[in-house]
């Protein structure tokens, strides 16, 4: 009897701790999505013809990074691919890495357009590296001074930087991979 009662209660336990993580997953992927919304209405804000791009696009995705930098930098956050076709969103993780004269702290968003289905489902699967050439930057807060727009292997990438300042010239590279805990 003391065996059923112990085995019930760790079942119990069990379940609870599970559907506790379930609910924290979920905010946090609420979170995610919010994030991605309001950084697409700041893209389009921004240039008007990225609407258009994205409408077109099989599928997109968008990063919302914070960093800080003083001679070796960072930047890290979350981000969602979406697939137009399935309505399927995969959430992924961007971590930035830097190295130059600089000094800062910023957000930063970034949106890729996917120009086929299989870039996007290649990004998804590999994650994405590239590294960028030096450059230097000084500004604070958001305008469309603030938004580039680049080329990589699958598509169009764009970035905008939200808000902070940002001094200096450095090289950076950006990884982009799967996030494990909200899949």
């Amino acid at each position: 009897m003391k065996l059923m009662k112990w085995l019930a209660t760790a079942v119990t336990l069990t379940a609870f701790g599970l559907s506790s993580a379930l609910a924290a997953d979920k905010a946090k992927q609420d979170q995610v999505l919010a994030s991605t919304q309001t950084a697409l209405a700041d893209f389009y804000k921004a240039d008007p013809t990225i609407k258009g791009k994205v409408e077109k696009a099989p599928g997109y995705a968008v990063f919302t990074t914070y960093g800080l930098n003083f001679l070796i930098g960072g930047a890290g956050g979350k981000g969602v691919v979406h697939d137009k076709a399935t309505k399927k969103n995969t959430f992924m993780e961007l971590a930035e890495a830097s190295a130059g004269l600089q000094l800062g702290a910023s957000q930063a968003r970034y949106l890729f357009v996917f120009k086929n289905t299989a870039e996007m489902q290649k990004f998804i699967d590999s994650g994405w590296d590239a590294t960028v050439g030096g450059g230097g930057s000084a500004g604070t807060g958001k305008s469309t001074a603030g938004n580039t727009q680049g080329a990589f292997t699958g598509g169009e990438m764009f970035t905008l930087t939200k808000a902070g300042l940002q001094v200096g010239a450095a090289a950076s590279g950006i990884k982009v991979w799967k996030d494990k805990d909200l899949n």
